[in-house]
């Protein structure tokens, strides 16, 4: 069974100046039991397409499901069985952890002991803190605390919309492990990021851009789909090596990628090659390595940006 279906889904934003179209005939399903990422930059249309799927806004066309429920006709019952955690965090701040909690159970009709189970092994970390006021918390508390009430009334199915913006790496890490448990109990699981590095974690992904869904795969098969030489490159002059590599006529593609550029060229040209020409045009230090490309290697050679 599938826990979503979107089909042909398509949202604007009129003002008196402009029309933002901020999806464009998106689709895509979301099988039971499942980790389902969709990845893509800030203003891909990620939110509001959560927006949609939790019964916030309407599509302007197209038509949307949760367990065969329309999130049109059918807001009451998805309200019951699915959990939501925004982008922002949106708890009662002047509340304490034990309050919010408390509260979140009640508007469900349920208790904490009722579902304690589920939200146990959170929130035992948050416990030390119950009394402390939740905007008073750490970033990656916050993000646990909106978990457990996201959770509290047992949903069959989260939408967590980039839960880890902003949170320090052991913080990140932490919360996709308490992700992979919680597939484990049956709650499908729909996550927005823009971390092309948490895409690996997911059973499987959408890539979005400008509101258009543009790819839809394993995170195995979208690296498999990068067929083309791709090298790292550095030297001295960073800035410069850029602009000279982008003007290079054997170079594909060139993007910046940390403390590298990320090149693809012709096949013909090897690294040895690459690395004698730009020494012959003033570079030192140059490094050149053949390496694996990532999903966002793919994302940026599909986007062209």
């Amino acid at each position: 069974m599938k826990s979503v279906e979107l089909i042909n889904i398509t949202k604007k934003y009129i003002s008196k100046k402009s029309i933002t179209v901020a999806v464009d005939n998106a689709s895509f399903s979301v099988n039971d039991r499942e980790i389902f990422g969709l990845i893509g930059p800030d203003g891909a249309g990620k939110t509001t397409i959560f927006r949609i799927l939790t019964t916030l806004i309407l599509p302007d066309d197209g038509t949307a499901k949760i367990y065969n429920l329309d999130v049109v006709k059918d807001w009451k019952e998805i309200r019951k069985i699915l959990g939501y955690m925004p982008g922002q965090f949106s708890l009662y701040q002047d509340l304490t952890v034990e309050e919010n909690l408390s509260f979140f159970a009640t508007v469900f009709n349920t208790t904490i002991k009722e579902n304690y189970e589920l939200v146990e092994d959170i929130y035992k970390q948050l416990e030390p803190f119950k009394n402390r006021r939740a905007g008073k918390l750490s970033g990656g508390m916050k993000q646990k605390l909106a978990l457990c009430c996201a959770l509290i009334h047992k949903p069959k199915i989260l939408f967590l919309d980039e839960p880890t913006t902003g949170v320090d790496p052991v913080s990140r890490k932490e919360f996709w492990e308490i992700l992979k448990r919680l597939k484990d109990q049956g709650i499908s699981i729909v996550v927005s990021t823009p971390y092309m590095d948490e895409a690996t974690l997911c059973d499987r992904i959408a890539l979005v851009q400008t509101g258009k869904i543009l790819e839809i795969e394993t995170p195995e098969n979208i690296i498999r789909k990068f067929q083309k030489s791709l090298f790292s490159v550095r030297s001295d002059k960073m800035y410069a090596l850029l602009n000279d590599l982008r003007s290079f006529q054997k170079t594909e593609t060139c993007f910046a990628f940390g403390d590298s550029h990320h090149v693809v060229v012709e096949a013909a040209l090897d690294n040895n090659e690459l690395k004698k020409y730009l020494e012959s045009i003033g570079h030192t230090n140059v490094i050149v390595e053949s390496i694996k490309p990532s999903i966002e290697d793919y994302f940026m050679q599909l986007t062209g940006a």
